[in-house]
């Protein structure tokens, strides 16, 4: 059966009951996602970057361009769910946002970028505690999320984005 290039580690699965041992490992994942997606492009050149990780899919430049992009979005969710009530959020049309202009630019500054919000980011993640994790928002088109529910799915994230280029990589032999 071949592989399905769009879920190179799978689609995305939430836990019910997060354990604390659970939680850390998932914030683990957001701290070392910056580093892991470095990687992952490492030597690149530009026509590698500018090459879709499956057919009809963004391409690597996009892709790490909308990590930050999302991740953005997530720090934004936190800091709402934590400060207010159920707020609802705003979702965006990220695929829109990947035909902006800054998704053309140098991969770089989105780097640095996700390296800096992450930095940040875990600042609030390692701040929270239990009854902290069950604060909720409401998503449009996701319904009401926890911050359980969010952490899992950020972490998720970005080990997903970074699977389709490190992927991308081993089928095409660019070592």
């Amino acid at each position: 059966m071949e592989a399905d290039l769009r879920y190179p580690v799978g689609k995305f699965h939430a836990v019910e009951n997060v354990t604390e041992a659970q939680r850390r490992e998932l914030i683990n994942a957001i701290g070392e996602a910056p580093a892991k997606l470095r990687a992952a492009i490492a030597g690149l050149n530009e026509q590698q970057l500018d090459t879709p990780y499956r057919p009809g899919g963004w391409t690597v430049r996009q892709v790490v361009h909308h990590v930050p992009d999302s991740h953005m979005n997530a720090v934004v969710r936190f800091k709402l769910a934590l400060t207010e009530d159920e707020p609802t959020i705003k979702p965006y049309e990220q695929a829109r946002w990947a035909e902006l202009a800054d998704a053309k630019m140098p991969v770089e500054p989105s780097l640095i970028l996700l390296e800096n919000l992450h930095k940040r980011w875990l600042a609030v993640l390692n701040s929270l505690g239990p009854a902290d994790w069950q604060r909720k928002y409401r998503h449009p088109e996701l319904g009401t999320m926890t911050l359980d529910r969010t952490l899992q799915m950020y972490a998720w994230h970005g080990r997903h984005h970074v699977a389709h280029i490190t992927a991308l990589r081993e089928r095409n032999g660019w070592r």
